[in-house]
């Protein structure tokens, strides 16, 4: 018995990890960073808590400095503080590093014409350490203050954001959207730019969302597309454009493919919206596209996006792909699922059509003058006459029998007030028939919204759902 115990002690003690084994993540940043404004910043700022999500295989150690700034000339530079150069020594494995709110300051503006050769210069001084870290770049928090002096939100949106997306695009480094976690929520900052604890909570939650994954550092799916490509920024991400059977495709390529090579893909309106794309992109998923417009999930469209799966299954990507349809784009994802219940790992669809006779059939019962999608809806389905196209019955309202037979998760954010596509026509008997087959939907309701804008201004409830699913 004894020899027993001894041998359960040893098994635990040499799993359990050493300091010397302990992955360091260096947190660089100012006063969020720091925890300004929390009554505990010591256990209640991101870095705090992203240590306690980790667990024992990490040691988080917070260098914030309060009121510091990325740019060299700023009026508190971040590298000239004793932080910086602790971090430095430290020679950690990770880097996060959380600057830029400050250089939107009136004082510090002048010199942002320096910005990103600031920032450049302080990702090759890391780069050079020993450990040769992996390093991400955190998008400044949005600011309320209405003191234009002072951390001025317009110039963290119109001109910091795109100058740390370029950095990051340039250097390969990773890229976290912590701008979008706190966009319409001013009850969390309650100062107007220091996240009270709830909002450094969904700071740890995603960065450890992005940290957590297993990665296959190897895998680049971009070189195994076919013909010329055309290589550009996606919101600071790797993006190819090609052609495939005439038809423009796109992939964005996360900085790391999670592994096993999860995607999402994006059926209509490329880029409209994108926060859900991005935040997936953070946590290594692969954004898909192939222009089928405007086919309204035809034959011809399904034999398309048949052939692009394929292309893209063989080239690496994993054999469940994660649809995502906007207005319109849900028929296509949903009648391109129907044919194709194996391949599918759960469906995101936004204010979505889901019954051509009621968009655009709409055009045709309100007696427009201009009916554009309805005549290309007529054409793409081969209706010679309105009466015989408004008996349609081949949308995904009438294929739920089908859709259910993939198993998958269905996630539906709907517009309660939206006229364009009404609810009552589309989602709300979608989802009786889809429950009453014991079909997996969940539907977010947005009570007095109108079709646009699609989305939330944070993605947060749908990158969970995806998450989730995709589990």
């Amino acid at each position: 018995m004894r020899s027993r115990y001894l041998i359960l002690f040893l098994l635990f003690f040499y799993h359990l990890p050493s300091f010397a084994q302990r992955v360091k993540i260096a947190c660089l940043g100012a006063s969020i960073c720091a925890g300004a404004r929390l009554q505990h910043p010591e256990t209640e700022s991101y870095p705090a808590q992203l240590g306690r999500l980790l667990g024992p295989g990490y040691e988080v150690t917070n260098y914030g400095v309060s009121s510091t700034t990325l740019l060299k000339k700023g009026d508190y530079p971040y590298r000239s503080t004793p932080q910086f150069k602790a971090a430095l020594a430290s020679n950690p494995d990770i880097v996060l590093i959380d600057l830029g709110g400050n250089d939107s300051k009136l004082v510090n503006r002048v010199h942002l014409d320096e910005f990103e050769a600031d920032y450049r210069d302080m990702i090759h001084m890391l780069r050079a350490l020993p450990s040769h870290p992996r390093i991400l770049l955190l998008q400044p928090v949005v600011s309320f203050v209405k003191d234009t002096t002072q951390i001025w939100d317009p110039v963290i949106r119109e001109q910091i954001l795109p100058k740390v997306r370029q950095v990051a695009y340039d250097e390969h480094v990773e890229l976290v959207n912590l701008n979008a976690l706190l966009i319409g929520k001013p009850g969390l900052m309650p100062d107007g730019i220091h996240p009270e604890l709830e909002g450094t909570t969904l700071m740890a939650k995603t960065l450890f969302e992005v940290l957590q994954p297993v990665r296959d550092t190897a895998f680049d799916l971009i070189t195994h597309l076919p013909g010329n490509k055309k290589i550009s920024s996606f919101y600071g991400y790797r993006c190819a454009d090609f052609d495939f059977r005439g038809r423009a495709c796109k992939v964005v390529a996360p900085k790391f493919a999670a592994a096993g090579h999860p995607w999402i893909w994006r059926a209509r309106f490329w880029g409209h919206e994108p926060q859900t794309d991005i935040a997936l992109l953070e946590r290594g998923y692969h954004v898909v596209y192939c222009d089928v417009a405007e086919l309204f999930g035809n034959r011809e469209a399904i034999q398309l996006w048949n052939g692009y799966y394929s292309l893209l299954h063989k080239a690496g990507l994993s054999r469940k792909a994660v649809m995502e349809g906007m207005s319109r784009g849900a028929v296509y994802v949903y009648n391109w699922a129907a044919e194709n219940p194996d391949k599918v790992a759960a469906v995101y669809v936004d204010n979505p059509v889901l019954d051509l006779c009621s968009w655009p059939g709409s055009q045709l019962r309100k007696q427009l003058s201009k009916r554009d999608e309805w005549e290309t809806f007529r054409k793409d389905y081969g209706f010679t006459s309105d009466s015989a196209a408004i008996n349609f019955k081949g949308s995904p309202l009438y294929k739920t029998k089908e859709i259910v037979k993939g198993g998958y998760p269905m996630l539906h954010v709907l517009a309660d007030a939206d006229t364009d596509v009404p609810p009552g026509e589309n989602t709300l008997p979608f989802e009786a028939k889809i429950k009453a087959l014991k079909g997996n939907i969940t539907v977010m309701h947005k009570p007095g919204f109108a079709h646009h804008p699609h989305s939330f201004p944070d993605p947060t409830p749908i990158v969970d759902f995806i998450l989730k699913a995709a589990k």
